[in-house]
């Protein structure tokens, strides 16, 4: 694999296991697990994210409550429900490393291209936020598209960004619920995952957010 197919999509987790290892799939031989993993944010609160990891890599010790720290990449593949064909996202881990509680648990460094025309709005308490999502190219053509989120400065800044434009960016995975009205009217509460923007470049002019939610 390429080394810029490896560098431009780079996240470090740290945090707790909350699920069993659950089989995903099998690929050439290997197999798949998913794990929940809990990973504090500075407001002490959680974001629970999904994890892929390879049996290779998947030990005993690696049990409901155990601490886990993993370099990998935030990966998107379609799955169908009901005819529909939803993305799904999940950090795919390439090495374990050793837990060390005083680093920061949760970073995300991508490159990649604006795929869709970002989405600018307002809160009721006026604070701007804007939408985008960014492919990143992997190995054997594919391509991940991930979810990403802007705030101030840097939502003014990615509102204004055409599509096909590389950026650069850091920031954290965050998960968040909501809820969808079916249409037979029934309301069902979902999981949401995107990167929480902190810092983003392209090729001309970079921004960093001063205030982030946590």
């Amino acid at each position: 694999m390429k080394y810029e197919l490896l560098s431009n999509n780079k996240v470090f987790l740290c945090g707790e296991i909350k699920t069993e290892a659950k089989f995903s799939h099998e690929s050439f031989g290997e197999s798949f697990y998913e794990i929940m993993l809990s990973v504090k944010r500075l407001s002490e609160q959680d974001d629970l994210i999904p994890i892929t990891i390879s049996d290779k890599l998947l030990t005993k010790d690696m049990t409901v409550g155990c601490k886990l720290a993993i370099k990998g990449q935030f990966r998107s593949y379609n799955k169908v429900e009901d005819g529909k064909s939803k993305l799904m996202l999940t950090v795919f881990v390439r090495e374990v490393i050793e837990y060390n509680e005083t680093m920061n648990p949760n970073i995300i460094e991508i490159t990649g291209y604006i795929c869709k025309e970002p989405t600018y709005r307002t809160t009721p308490f006026k604070r701007e936020i804007c939408d985008v999502l960014i492919a990143v190219n992997r190995a054997y053509n594919k391509s991940d598209y991930l979810p990403c989120i802007a705030w101030g400065r840097n939502a003014r800044f990615v509102k204004n960004l055409e599509i096909g434009k590389k950026v650069n960016l850091v920031g954290r995975i965050q998960s968040r619920e909501y809820q969808k009205k079916l249409d037979d009217g029934t309301i069902i509460t979902r999981t949401a995952y995107e990167v929480s923007i902190n810092k983003i470049s392209d090729e001309e002019v970079e921004y960093a957010e001063d205030d982030i939610l946590s």
